[in-house]
């Protein structure tokens, strides 16, 4: 009786102090060690990473970084999807996702689920209103990318494919300096003033490090709907000529497809939908490279 007395009174006092030491305050560089700590857990269990990166908007980054993730995740790989475009995020709603992710048992944010195979994260889903603005500077956006990573339940993922805004700015800087072992997949559209943007993006990754996977030209030719043939809006080639020129992969054409945008605004999946399409074939193909060259077999 007086033992067990006794390991109850030091259980009851190993419960205070743990409650005590958990409204001490933390100093600022035992909060880093810790975030350090959980980034380099989170990373560590996710086997490949990829940044997709546009020169300039309105080439169809984010449509092409959740169409890729879409077909990796058709193919059976665990995705997720990091949404870094910090001020114009538009992930969950073009996968017709809503509310806020919960919090588990590890006090770690849980990605929406999009299927058993793909989880997001976007700070669209934080925002109490989708219009509201972001207005942060560069500090904000660097903390939230680290959340991003470290704060986040993403388990074990064979894919995390990362959703930057265009340009050259503080995201992807983040993302390069966050996730060294990241590969940039670059968007761009055939012509010329959205080539020379990704030019710079290009010259962007090699100073800081980030390898570059490959080259994806988007809204490469449309098929008339009357008589079939194609139709270069934006000339034709334009991609895998910069891609040969600058020396890096080239990794294949997406078509235009007029049904992508209503299947995009209405948060439907358009590879599900058209699975015989020549955009969900481009998608799947481009996939096939990313699984056979990176991923284990």
């Amino acid at each position: 009786s007086y033992r067990r007395n006794i390991l109850i009174n030091l259980r009851i006092r190993s419960f205070s102090m743990a409650d005590i030491m958990e409204k001490v305050p933390k100093s600022p560089k035992q909060v880093k060690e810790e975030q350090d700590a959980s980034v380099r857990n989170s990373l560590g269990r996710i086997k490949n990473k990829f940044i997709v990166m546009s020169g300039k908007g309105g080439v169809g980054k984010t449509s092409t970084a959740v169409n890729l993730s879409i077909a990796l995740a058709r193919k059976g790989f665990q995705v997720g999807i990091m949404d870094v475009d910090l001020h114009g995020p538009d992930v969950p709603r073009m996968l017709g996702l809503e509310g806020m992710p919960d919090l588990n048992s590890n006090r770690k944010l849980t990605p929406l689920r999009y299927s058993d195979r793909l989880g997001v994260i976007s700070m669209e889903s934080f925002l109490p209103k989708r219009d509201d603005a972001i207005i942060w500077r560069g500090p904000l956006k660097f903390s939230a990318i680290r959340q991003f990573i470290a704060d986040v339940e993403w388990g074990d993922l064979d894919f995390l494919v990362i959703d930057a805004p265009p340009g050259t700015g503080d995201e992807p800087l983040t993302v390069a300096q966050q996730i060294p072992e990241a590969q940039a997949i670059i968007v761009t559209t055939p012509q010329e003033v959205a080539l020379a943007d990704v030019r710079k993006s290009i010259s962007f990754c090699r100073p800081v490090k980030l390898e570059i996977f490959g080259l994806v030209e988007n809204m490469s030719g449309l098929a008339c709907p009357h008589c079939g043939e194609k139709i270069d809006l934006f000339g034709a080639g334009g991609g895998e000529r910069t891609a040969t020129e600058m020396g890096i992969r080239f990794l294949g054409r997406i078509p235009i497809a007029p049904k992508m945008v209503a299947c995009g605004d209405s948060g439907r999946s358009f590879q599900e939908s058209y699975a015989d399409s020549p955009v969900t074939h481009a998608f799947s193909a481009i996939a096939d490279t990313m699984a056979s060259l990176v991923a284990p077999p």
